[in-house]
């Protein structure tokens, strides 16, 4: 790098806004200057989902603060913006418009260049924002919207091993949570009643599992889970919080053991690439589950592979990860102008097939 650079990174993909700073200098790691979002969770909670219209709306009044709440915290102006970085895509398109067209405003005001990011990179580049990680490592991306496996190699260089043909484990949580009457989002829930259950007593399915490659699907075990809740009730005329801990908790159990499995059989294909030091990364809400990270922990014992996971703030969708891949395109030359146009759909690995099915918190890519 031949200057120091200061990003402005906006995000807008789903029901986050967000706004950050992150500043590289030369022969320095990166310093995340400030990273603001705003949430949408209470003007989604009586829909039990994320309404599109409803997010983008929320978007475009919220950007605006955002950029101002990241410019205050970081003690700087829009005049020491070297460039401005966006989410284009895939997530939920009146969102993604939104924070596209506030980029192409700042940047043409400002003068400065405007970098479109893949929102999907932004969670696989975290760790060489948080820990400076070394090309190649393998990325667990897991997600309410997405989950695959993908080998990165550079900051546009992405080989996708594989991927869920349908909800994404976030989804399926947030499903899980709904059906069984807790709070959303599903996530946190689901795990808090499953610390109280029992995994033993209900047996759910490890789809997928009987196939060698890295695929997998969720959507079967949310089924599943229904009609054992709905056996239950039809047993004892309702739930009792133990029976839903038991539930949970062998909802999450057979989560923990699909992603642990395919992980391991991942990390075989990566390890056939010989690097020379071994890394699993995770990112994604998804990450902050403590039994999958702990799972996923043991797995790269077994194998002597390097586990990193950025912090939980980091995990879930952010403006500082778009910033950072954004100065990483910027310093392989890459610009964008007002043509950048926003998009539902954006795989990171070009040569693989599209995958299956799309789920209800972002287009699966």
């Amino acid at each position: 790098m031949t200057q120091d650079l200061t990003i402005l990174g906006l995000e807008s993909s789903c029901d986050d806004t967000a706004a950050a700073i992150v500043r590289q200098r030369r022969g320095a790691a990166p310093e995340i200057l400030a990273s603001i979002v705003h949430g949408q969770s209470d003007l989604h909670a009586a829909f039990g989902g994320v309404v599109p219209e409803i997010a983008a709306r929320a978007h475009a009044e919220k950007l605006d603060i955002c950029v101002e709440e990241a410019l205050a915290t970081s003690n700087l102006t829009l005049k020491d913006i070297d460039a401005v970085a966006v989410t284009a895509g895939p997530g939920l398109i009146g969102g993604v418009l939104s924070g596209v067209m506030c980029a192409k405003g700042l940047s043409a005001g400002l003068g400065v260049p405007l970098v479109g990011v893949n929102h999907l990179a932004g969670h696989a580049l975290t760790p060489r924002l948080t820990d400076q990680v070394a090309y190649p490592y393998l990325m667990l991306l897991v997600s309410g919207g997405h989950c695959q496996f993908l080998i990165v190699r550079g900051a546009e260089d992405f080989s996708r091993l594989g991927g869920t043909i349908d909800d994404a484990p976030g989804e399926a949580f947030d499903k899980t949570a709904r059906l069984l009457g807790l709070a959303q989002p599903g996530g946190p829930a689901v795990q808090a009643a499953a610390e109280r259950g029992d995994a033993t007593r209900f047996r759910f399915p490890r789809p997928l599992l009987d196939r060698p490659d890295c695929d997998m699907s969720f959507s079967g075990l949310k089924t599943a889970l229904l009609r054992a809740r709905d056996a239950v009730i039809a047993e004892k005329s309702g739930l009792t919080e133990q029976d839903r801990a038991d539930l949970c908790a062998g909802f999450q159990a057979a989560i923990v053991d699909v992603l642990a499995e395919k992980t391991r059989r991942a990390l075989a294909l990566y390890l056939d690439e010989n690097p020379s030091a071994p890394m699993l990364a995770v990112a994604g809400g998804v990450a902050a589950n403590t039994a999958i990270r702990a799972r996923l922990e043991t797995v790269c014992a077994e194998l002597d592979v390097t586990f990193t996971a950025p912090p939980l703030s980091l995990c879930t969708d952010n403006a500082a990860m778009i910033a950072y891949a954004g100065l990483e395109r910027f310093q392989t030359g890459a610009r964008d102008d007002m043509t950048l146009a926003a998009r539902p759909r954006w795989p990171l690995d070009k040569a693989a097939p599209a995958m299956l099915g799309s789920g209800k918190k972002g287009a699966k890519a």
